[in-house]
């Protein structure tokens, strides 16, 4: 199977932290979200990967490079478990140059994935799925020989911030998709099915994607051109079993951060009474004794 992976985004939410190192570098838990996604895409069965990057992307490369420095036996098992999981799968890289959208950055993918079907999933987006996310997408796909998009419900006022599918239910989760919108008002949409940014595409997607106008933010969106595919041939949408964690913004990478650390026993015991102890109030200065401690010590209290 052949995956792609748009990893070619600025990052401008996470400024100044993005400056001069890719989002999908940065850490969960243990190791950076673009690895959970090579990841996801192996054990999927991907023996061959496209990351579509863009300027200041050198750092991914770099991080699925093998690593001579570090190839000790037994001294760094983390670094020789990513050099295994590089092994088990053939990475290439096409940069695109200008930010032109998510469509724009598949559209690049055309002369590598040729006349086959293709997986996708994007490169700041970890599924906690079993079986793998993609791996559920292409079991559909090879029933039904089509595209398939997975989807979730989100909230209503979230619907503004992805795209969204429209359609009949034709087996419990599965969604024959009608109409697909990018990021409507919740006015002009009764669906809640959010796009998660999984996908399984078929070759026709190169042509709907060619036939496509950018928007009036000068990009090409996936979401139009899988709408002019739904117009002339099936399109399919599903939910899945599993978590999507979506490392959009601060808080949610902070809040994924959270949840990764939280399962391992031992980190867990030390979290939990730093978060027992944070409260709404202002935090406490962590350079010297607390006002509690100044008091059991009869120091006094500095002037405020």
């Amino acid at each position: 199977m052949k995956v792609v992976i748009p990893a070619a985004g600025l990052g401008t939410r996470f400024l100044p932290a993005t400056k001069s190192q890719p989002k999908e570098m940065l850490p969960v838990w243990d190791r950076p979200v673009i690895q959970y996604v090579i990841e996801e895409a192996v054990a999927s069965g991907a023996d061959d990967i496209l990351i579509v990057t863009g300027r200041g992307k050198r750092a991914l490369e770099d991080h699925f490079d093998l690593s001579p420095d570090f190839d000790e036996p037994g001294k760094f098992p983390e670094v020789q478990r990513l050099d295994e999981l590089v092994r088990r799968t053939r990475i290439h890289y096409v940069r695109q140059r200008e930010p032109l959208g998510l469509g724009d950055a598949i559209r690049l993918a055309r002369s590598h994935t040729g006349r086959e079907a293709f997986g996708v999933l994007l490169g700041d987006t970890i599924n906690v799925c079993d079986p793998p996310l993609l791996r559920q997408l292409w079991q559909r796909y090879e029933a039904r020989n089509a595209p398939w998009i997975a989807v979730e419900e989100v909230a209503e006022d979230k619907v503004r911030d992805y795209g969204i599918v429209e359609g009949e239910e034709i087996a419990p989760g599965e969604v024959r998709c009608r109409r697909l919108l990018e990021k409507p008002l919740p006015s002009q949409t009764p669906s809640r099915l959010g796009i998660t940014g999984a996908y399984v595409l078929t070759p026709e997607i190169y042509d709907a994607l060619d036939a496509t106008h950018v928007d009036a933010h000068h990009e090409l969106q996936i979401t139009d051109a899988l709408q002019r595919m739904a117009e002339t041939t099936a399109v399919y949408a599903t939910r899945f079993n599993g978590i999507r964690y979506d490392i959009g913004d601060r808080f949610l990478w902070l809040k994924t951060n959270l949840e990764f650390a939280w399962r391992d026993p031992a980190c867990r015991a030390k979290l939990r009474p730093v978060l027992e102890g944070l409260t709404d109030e202002q935090p406490r200065s962590t350079t010297g004794p607390s006002d509690s401690a100044r008091a059991r010590s009869g120091a006094k209290r500095p002037a405020r």
